[in-house]
């Protein structure tokens, strides 16, 4: 059996799915595929069954109804880590990620890391047929993603990727985000607070040929508000920290001097750093709610 599992989540991929595991297999015949299938209307599930019948690589998990993406994935790590695989993928249906580029990831997993993200926007990586409003939104998501969280991977939404069983199992999974898609940037910002190594590598994104897409703009305004929440969260703990400290550094003058009220004015600064971080959250939530580019929703 081998040991790294590539998983595919489908809703109504038809015409997809059967051209994405063909790739698959002939540019990593080593790798085992699962296809996690939302009951798609359009015959998806059947078609992964014929494929699972003709080749043993490929298996099927059939799910009741469409709940979402990172519910199919939730399903599909479980399911992947309950028969002892070492190395888990994550890839889209449509083409958009290159099955031809999957080696990458895995050789920097080889390499030591312990997730490895398929990025756009590390030097050597590309966007094709991408409408420039959704490039630039992209971008400014992960731009704001990143200056949000404090981190220094410039894809933390992308969904190409590649990790060590040890990673999934370090991660409460059910505490992951189901707002939008932004679960791909908390599992990894949960696995750089973890401890664990992660990594981009260089991945060429092509916009799907065949098929809707199930994304839109409006994500955007619930996934960037819930990261703000998770920033402004940890910078509040951070500052309060930090103004702790000083207060307790200023204490100690203050016991050695005899200017008037300063104890009361220091017992006041973490409170207000906390205030003022909380009202800057408010207004950054604000903003994006009422700001052309998430307004314009389809």
């Amino acid at each position: 059996m081998s040991t790294t599992l590539v998983i595919i989540p489908t809703y109504n991929e038809v015409e997809n799915l059967p051209l994405i595991v063909g790739r698959v297999l002939d540019a990593t015949p080593e790798v085992d595929v699962l296809v996690v299938d939302d009951n798609s209307p359009d015959g998806t599930g059947e078609k992964a069954d014929e494929l699972a019948n003709a080749h043993p690589e490929v298996h099927v998990l059939h799910r009741g109804g469409k709940e979402g993406l990172l519910a199919a994935y939730r399903a599909g790590f479980r399911w992947g880590l309950e028969r002892e695989y070492e190395v888990i993928c994550q890839m889209d249906a449509d083409g958009s990620h290159a099955p031809e580029e999957l080696e990458l990831l895995l050789d920097e997993i080889a390499a030591g890391a312990d997730l490895v993200i398929g990025s756009r926007y590390v030097e050597g990586g590309e966007v094709k047929n991408w409408p420039q409003r959704r490039l630039l939104l992209s971008k400014f998501g992960n731009r704001y993603i990143a200056l949000s969280l404090g981190e220094d991977v410039l894809d933390m939404t992308a969904g190409y990727r590649a990790m060590r069983r040890e990673v999934l199992e370090g991660i409460d999974l059910d505490a992951l985000s189901s707002k939008g898609y932004i679960f791909q940037a908390e599992l990894a910002y949960r696995a750089i607070n973890a401890g664990f190594d992660v990594r981009e590598v260089p991945v060429t994104f092509e916009d799907r040929k065949l098929g809707k897409s199930k994304l839109d703009a409006s994500f955007a305004a619930a996934s960037l508000t819930e990261v703000t929440k998770w920033g402004v969260a940890d910078k509040a703990s951070k500052i309060a920290e930090m103004a702790k400290q000083m207060s307790g550094l200023a204490r100690y003058e203050y016991d050695y001097s005899g200017l008037p009220k300063l104890g009361q004015r220091i017992s006041e600064v973490p409170e207000a750093v906390v205030n003022m971080v909380s009202e800057f959250s408010k207004l950054a939530k604000h903003e994006m709610q009422n700001s052309r580019l998430f307004g314009n929703r389809r």
